[in-house]
């Protein structure tokens, strides 16, 4: 709960589409309004990968992570794979690259006149690539065929970036027995002086 998560998105240049936040509610909307055809069409993962990392380059944490998911090869952006690499080794940001597709084909959704349809396409993932970008930054690379793996996968991760947390919490004890202490005194101290005076007529 005490993540600050950002959300960039990609295809032939990159946005982020969430900036760093703990909010949970604010980043599932963000994700919830991804559309297709926000963004120019290709792949941009170098671009996707060094907006990324500028997210995370100020930031204090011990751990600054990245999980790149794609699922095609780099073809576009200003920024190439290798250079948006370095420059996440060079933050000290760890790279999580996740490869999404099946084998062989699947379907792809394209831009027509007609609008956006959905096209039998070739699965084409760089994953010597991908799997260059996680050894050399500290990840590790995944291959999600589908939902339920995409989703094992982000659980492992998870725990593979489990942290500890140090809460410090400060006690202030509030001290009750010196009113008591006080008011002993005070009746001690008055029963020695009635004890010398009018205790003392009447043995």
């Amino acid at each position: 709960l005490t993540d600050r998560i950002a959300v960039v998105i990609f295809s032939g240049e990159s946005f982020t589409q969430c900036p760093l936040t703990t909010d949970r509610a604010v980043l599932k909307a963000a994700v919830d309004n991804i559309r297709n055809g926000l963004l120019e069409d290709g792949t941009a993962i170098g671009d996707g990968l060094a907006t990324s990392v500028d997210r995370l380059r100020n930031s204090k944490t011990k751990s600054k992570v990245v999980i790149l998911l794609t699922d095609g090869e780099n073809n576009g952006g200003l920024i190439g794979p290798t250079n948006a690499k370095e420059i996440a080794k060079a933050f000290g940001v760890k790279v999580y690259t996740i490869g999404v597709g099946t084998e062989g084909y699947a379907p792809f959704p394209v831009r027509t006149e007609m609008g956006v349809v959905m096209q039998q396409q070739k699965v084409t993932i760089d994953e010597k690539l991908l799997k260059e970008i996680a050894s050399e930054t500290g990840g590790k690379y995944f291959r999600a065929k589908d939902n339920a793996g995409l989703a094992d996968i982000y659980k492992e991760i998870d725990g593979l970036e489990k942290s500890k947390v140090e809460i410090s919490t400060f006690t202030r004890y509030t001290e009750k027995f010196f009113p008591f202490a006080i008011i002993a005194f005070g009746l001690l101290l008055l029963e020695f002086l009635l004890r010398f005076t009018v205790l003392k007529k009447f043995p």
